[in-house]
């Protein structure tokens, strides 16, 4: 177990976020898996050897203390932190001209603001431990239009602006900041809807790769930053979306 290397990461009990954590522990980081119920991973029986490398931790990312208690409990655990992965969200749609203001706010505050938020809280122990990584979950959704969808896009937007700026601000200090941004990605969260004959059709031709990604894909290349570990690499966002987002 590399103990030298914990990384923390934020809705990490089901979908990507569970695909990230387990990646990580495959690799030999210490992970700290941050939820609302503080469980772990659902619905996955860990082996043995990477049961170990997991720290189970009630995390409410739109809940400022919460999250500072999180990390600071992640932080003396594991000895330090290193790295964080910012992956907690939530997808809420409905046609623009009826959408409650609280729900935009709601959309907003989870997937834009706590991302700030929860970068904010975790520099403190980065410093400490000299420098570090935040991967920032993102989506392909923040360059592109589409109905019924203005809080996530303009959230997910909001992803790609923060990690800029953190990384240009942070750069001096040893902290790479990097938006990671998915395309359509199945998981147990979605498997049904995106397997529905319509949407599966379209999603067919509308990705040059054929068919919407794994979780693994994203997991793949948030371990990957990690492992490589270069510095040079940070405030871009990188896109995993199988080619959909720039083909005409």
């Amino acid at each position: 177990m590399n103990a030298a290397r914990a990384i923390a990461v934020t809705g990490a009990s089901r979908g990507i976020g569970a695909a990230i954590a387990l990646e990580l522990a495959r690799r030999g980081f210490r992970v700290g898996c941050l939820s609302r119920k503080g469980e772990g991973i659902e619905q996955r029986a860990l082996p043995p050897e990477l049961a170990s490398a997991f720290v189970n931790l009630a995390c409410d990312v739109t809940d400022e203390a919460s999250a500072r208690r999180a990390l600071a409990g992640f932080a003396r655990a594991a000895g330090g932190l290193h790295g964080l992965v910012n992956n907690a969200g939530i997808h809420l749609d409905g046609p623009s001209d009826r959408l409650e203001t609280a729900v935009f706010e709601s959309v907003m505050k989870t997937n834009a603001t706590a991302v700030f938020t929860t970068a904010r809280e975790a520099y403190p122990h980065l410093i400490a431990s000299g420098g570090g990584i935040i991967v920032n979950i993102g989506s392909f959704f923040d360059k592109v239009g589409v109905k019924r969808n203005v809080a996530y896009c303009a959230a997910k937007a909001a992803v790609g602006a923060i990690t800029r700026c953190l990384a240009v601000e942070w750069a001096s200090k040893g902290i790479s900041v990097v938006d990671v941004a998915p395309g359509y990605i199945e998981t147990d969260l979605n498997r049904e809807a995106l397997n529905q004959s319509v949407l599966k059709e379209y999603l067919a031709r509308r990705i040059p790769t054929g068919a919407p990604g794994g979780p693994d894909a994203i997991a793949r290349m948030v371990a990957a930053i990690f492992c490589e570990h270069i510095a040079f690499l940070t405030g871009e966002t990188i896109y995993v979306d199988g080619a959909q987002g720039i083909a005409h």
